[in-house]
């Protein structure tokens, strides 16, 4: 879809939920646990991926994230291929497509229907996607979805590069008046932008 998917839902069907997958994390919702470990086996279970440009991003202008970057899975893909003219990949591209926007500092949110099904797979910025945007507006504890993992941080490892305050658009992370970085779990979105990238090892995922 290229704008948020709810403005394109059929009427009488119901609106899809969204959730944050970490690339190589299995995931929960709602608790409804999704049996794939990891976002490769999401993509080579669907018969077909399409990408198309990022509808948030090309509508507002003025970001400089990737814009080609929103995946379509099955007949999703197949539907943004007639109405908006995506393209059909494959699943290393569409790995490819989540390493690059995964190293942009992009939160990767999967949409489902009711049946457990993912029809999309969107790479968000905080400055356009009206979604993430409204969640980065409040607390983590007052947002309605939830991940099955979360960051657990190790202040003896840090070294206090700041490179998790920079990533994290939750805002999970700061620094205190002694220049010591802090961390507020339940600030944490479970997205991994900060687990993969923290030069000193200091992040890693445990389970919610």
């Amino acid at each position: 879809m290229t704008t948020d998917p709810q403005q394109h839902t059929p009427e009488g069907i119901e609106e899809p939920k969204p959730l944050t997958i970490p690339v190589h994390v299995s995931v929960q919702v709602d608790g409804v646990v999704l049996n794939q470990p990891e976002m490769r086996d999401i993509l080579r279970a669907a018969k077909q991926l399409a990408i198309g440009d990022c509808g948030c991003r090309k509508e507002k202008g003025g970001c400089d994230k990737p814009l080609e970057v929103c995946l379509g899975l099955n007949d999703e893909a197949l539907e943004n291929v007639d109405r908006f003219g995506w393209r059909l990949i494959d699943v290393d591209e569409a790995m490819d497509v989540l390493a690059r926007t995964y190293r942009a500092g992009l939160v990767h949110i999967a949409y489902r229907r009711s049946n457990g099904e993912i029809h999309e797979v969107c790479s968000c910025c905080s400055c356009c996607c009206g979604f993430l945007t409204s969640l980065t507006a409040r607390r983590y504890k007052d947002a309605l979805i939830t991940s099955s993992f979360v960051a657990a941080f190790d202040p003896e490892a840090c070294t206090g590069c700041g490179l998790c305050i920079k990533r994290c658009p939750f805002g999970a992370f700061s620094k205190d008046a002694d220049g010591r970085t802090l961390f507020e779990s339940d600030q944490c979105f479970g997205c991994g932008l900060c687990v993969g990238t923290c030069p000193s090892e200091a992040i890693h995922f445990v389970e919610r």
